[in-house]
């Protein structure tokens, strides 16, 4: 699963329990770069029952609603953990949700939850192929509120089965479906060999519906801004558009903003483009964090 930081839009109900104590003070991109170094094809990924994709979600969603105590039951039931986390880079604290077991590695290949306790949760980032798409993780780390992050290589399960963005039967897709359901935006982030869509360096779509074409055009022209020349999926015809993402079809039959943003290994591959691409979505989504869906 990848990265997502959400929030309901509305003002957090009273925790009935503190935050979660177990805090460590780490570099957060270099924590999820160990994490995704053990992936790859063919390994590392358990498909998830219906009662186990529940369960997560849920606890994902009670630590939004402010019920961290019943969030931590609920999320132990399946042998999930949540832990706060200070990234030494930004001073940024995180709540961190990851399988337990074997201290957090990647053992169902269910993937990981970040969300950001320093500032409300207006949207959340999702980043189905990391590794796969190499680098997309680090983007995702960059834009980060939420983030949902995959636990596995997409071809580490048996055909499609660990494809998180092309299937609703994961842990991913129930944690993005829980945000949906508290009307949070979503940025998902994908990657492309340079030759798969000559003469650019992104495509942007707001997959299979268009509630967020306003901000996709505000993507488009500031990653434009920044030399990253952007594909408008909605204006002309472009490769990779992602209409039949799954969790853009899902927040299309919500009525809820969605952007599907592919990048090439030429911006992936720099830290300076990184950092631009990233400051560019940051940009366009600071509407979502002050408008209410």
């Amino acid at each position: 699963m990848a990265i997502i930081t959400a929030c309901s839009g509305q003002p957090p109900k009273k925790p009935d329990h503190p935050a979660p104590t177990t805090r460590s003070t780490l570099d957060l991109k270099q924590h999820i770069a160990d994490f995704t170094s053990g992936m790859g094809p063919r390994r590392g990924y358990r498909a998830p029952t219906g009662q186990q994709q529940r369960a997560v979600a849920d606890g994902v969603g009670l630590f939004l609603d402010g019920h961290h105590a019943q969030a931590e039951q609920r999320l132990a039931d399946v042998g999930f953990r949540i832990r706060t986390l200070t990234d030494r880079v930004t001073g940024r604290r995180y709540a961190e949700f990851a399988d337990a077991a074997r201290n957090g590695t990647a053992t169902r290949g269910w993937g990981r939850i970040y969300v950001d306790l320093t500032a409300p949760s207006r949207w959340s980032v999702q980043v189905p192929h990391p590794v796969a798409d190499a680098h997309s993780e680090d983007l995702g780390v960059a834009i980060l509120r939420v983030l949902v992050l995959a636990g596995a290589h997409r071809e580490a399960g048996r055909g499609i089965a660990a494809d998180v963005a092309h299937r609703r039967d994961t842990v991913f897709h129930a944690v993005c479906d829980a945000l949906l359901k508290r009307r949070l935006p979503g940025i998902q982030v994908h990657g492309f060999a340079d030759d798969s869509a000559p003469g650019f360096d992104a495509v942007t779509s707001t997959g299979a519906g268009d509630r967020g074409r306003a901000t996709g055009r505000a993507v488009a022209d500031a990653l434009d801004d920044r030399g990253i020349d952007a594909c408008r999926a909605w204006a002309r015809d472009c490769p990779l558009e992602g209409r039949t993402n799954m969790q853009g079809r899902a927040a299309a039959a919500a009525g809820v903003p969605f952007l599907h943003i592919e990048f090439s290994r030429h911006v992936r591959g720099s830290g300076k483009r990184i950092s631009q691409a990233a400051h560019a979505a940051r940009t366009a989504t600071a509407a979502w964090s002050t408008t209410r869906q």
